[in-house]
C-alpha cells in the first residue's frame, strides 16, 4: 500500500513536471499579447484622481478575474466536445489581434481627430457625475479585457490543445492567473510613477538632490513607457496573430514553408498583410452603414 501511495506521488509530480513545461510553452505564446494589454490597460487606469487610481484598478482587476471565470469553462467544454472550435475561435481571434495592430499603424501614419473626453478629474464636475464616468471607464476597460482575455485563453489552450484535459485544465488556468496578477500588478506600478515621483521631489531637500533627480526622471517616464508599451504591443498584436494564420491556416503554413526567411518576419508579414485586408473591410462597411444613416 505505501508502494502505491509513492507511486500516486510520482505519477503527480511527472504530471505536475509536465504542467511546468507546458506552462512556460504557453507563457512564451500568451506572452505577445501582454504587451498590448499593459498599453491598455495602463491607459484605462490612467487619468483619475490620484487618490481614485488604485481602486479603479481594484475594480478593473476584479472584472477582470470574473472575465477568466466565465471564459475558461466554456473553453474546456469546446475543447472536450467540439476542439475544431478553439481553432476557430483562435483563427478569428487573429484576423482582429491583426486588425487592432494594422489599425494602430494606419491612425500613426494618417492621424485623424478623435473625439476628447473630458479628463475624470476636472474639478468642475460634481462628486457623482465623477463616478458615474469613473463607472463607465471602469465597464469599458473590462469588456476590453473580455477581448483580450478570451485570446490569451485560447491561445493557451491552443498550445495544449493535444494534451489530456487535466493538463489542458491546469495550464491555461495557470496562465489565466499568471496573467491577471501579472499585468495588473505591473499595469499598479505604472500608473504610480508619477505619484510616486512627486513624492520624491516633494520631499528632496535640494535642487541636485539624488531624490529630486529621480523623482522628475519618474514623472516623465511614464508618459514614454506608455508609448513604448503601446509600440511593443503593436508589433506583439501583428506577431501573435502571424503565428496563429502561418500556423492554423494550411496555405499559409505552406507558403512559410517554401520561403526561406526567419519565421519571425514570416509570420509579422502575414498578420500585417491579413491586418490590413481587415482594416479595409471594416473601413468600407462603416462607409456603407453611414451613407445609410444620412
Amino acid at each position: 500500500m505505501a508502494s502505491g501511495f509513492f507511486v500516486l506521488l510520482d505519477d503527480i509530480a511527472a504530471i505536475m513536471d509536465d504542467v511546468a513545461v507546458m506552462s512556460k510553452v504557453a507563457a512564451k505564446k500568451t506572452a505577445g499579447i501582454l504587451g498590448d494589454d499593459l498599453a491598455v490597460n495602463a491607459e484605462k487606469a490612467s487619468g483619475f484622481a490620484s487618490s481614485r487610481e488604485l481602486p479603479v484598478l481594484w475594480a478593473i482587476s476584479k472584472g477582470s478575474l470574473l472575465n477568466k471565470i466565465i471564459i475558461l469553462p466554456i473553453a474546456f467544454l469546446l475543447s472536450a466536445f467540439l476542439p475544431i472550435a478553439i481553432i476557430i475561435i483562435l483563427v478569428l481571434g487573429g484576423l482582429f489581434l491583426a486588425y487592432e495592430g494594422a489599425e494602430k499603424i494606419y491612425e500613426f501614419a494618417f492621424p485623424h481627430k478623435h473625439d476628447e473626453s473630458e479628463g475624470i478629474t476636472n474639478e468642475d464636475l460634481t462628486e457623482e457625475q465623477i463616478l458615474v464616468m469613473e463607472k463607465g471607464k471602469i465597464k469599458s476597460a473590462i469588456v476590453t479585457d473580455f477581448i483580450l482575455s478570451v485570446e490569451i485563453v485560447i491561445i493557451a489552450l491552443g498550445t495544449v490543445i493535444e494534451e489530456p484535459l487535466t493538463q489542458q485544465i491546469l495550464v491555461t488556468s495557470i496562465i489565466a492567473l499568471v496573467a491577471t496578477i501579472g499585468v495588473y500588478g505591473i499595469v499598479a506600478l505604472i500608473v504610480r510613477m508619477d505619484e510616486a515621483g512627486y513624492k520624491l521631489i516633494k520631499y528632496s531637500k535640494s535642487e541636485k538632490s539624488p531624490s529630486r533627480f529621480i523623482g522628475n526622471l519618474l514623472v516623465k517616464a511614464l508618459p514614454l513607457v506608455i508609448k513604448g508599451l503601446t509600440v511593443v504591443g503593436t508589433i506583439a498584436l501583428l506577431l501573435v496573430a502571424g503565428g496563429i494564420f502561418v500556423h492554423y491556416i494550411p496555405y499559409f503554413h505552406h507558403l512559410s514553408e517554401e520561403i526561406k526567411i526567419p519565421s519571425i518576419i514570416k509570420e509579422f508579414t502575414v498578420g500585417l498583410a491579413l491586418g490590413f485586408v481587415v482594416l479595409v473591410f471594416v473601413n468600407l462597411i462603416k462607409k456603407i452603414f453611414k451613407k445609410k444613416a444620412a
